[in-house]
């Protein structure tokens, strides 16, 4: 049977949120706690404590504000790729699952969910494509 794009793209989002697939905001955290800091610290030498506290403010809004719409889920990430990387993903869905008899996609969900290696290698598509494509890492679990 034929997976259209779609229906790819929503079997990857059902697996990543089964696993408990996350972006790593590590490098997002370095820049709030820095920008903090730093509006702390010229806060503080400009106006005392009172500044203090104002700058720390001020740099935590900046943060924010920066990374406002930044940190997205995995989800979220596959279904607002371009239609072009879609079809990318989906070729090497369909190459992963080309062997499979289904009926319709929930089967078919239900087939990746009962096979580990199934799900290691979407899940490994999955990481490979964040990973490379988009520059980011990837946690597993809680």
């Amino acid at each position: 049977m034929y997976l259209t794009v779609e229906e790819a793209m929503s079997l990857l989002c059902s697996l990543s949120e089964a696993k408990k697939m996350k972006v790593d905001i590590k490098r997002q955290m370095w820049l709030i706690i820095g920008l903090t800091g730093a509006g702390a610290f010229v806060g503080g030498l400009a106006g005392g404590p009172p500044g203090l506290a104002v700058g720390c403010g001020v740099g935590m809004f900046l943060s924010f504000w920066i990374l406002w719409g930044k940190i997205k889920s995995i989800p979220q990430i596959l279904k607002e790729l371009p239609n072009a990387e879609k079809k990318k993903l989906h070729s090497h869905v369909m190459v992963i699952i080309g062997n499979l008899k289904w009926k319709d996609t929930s089967q078919l969900t239900k087939l990746v969910m009962g096979s580990e290696d199934l799900q290691e290698r979407l899940l490994g598509l999955i990481e490979g494509y964040l990973t490379k494509e988009l520059g980011t890492t990837v946690q597993h679990g809680d």
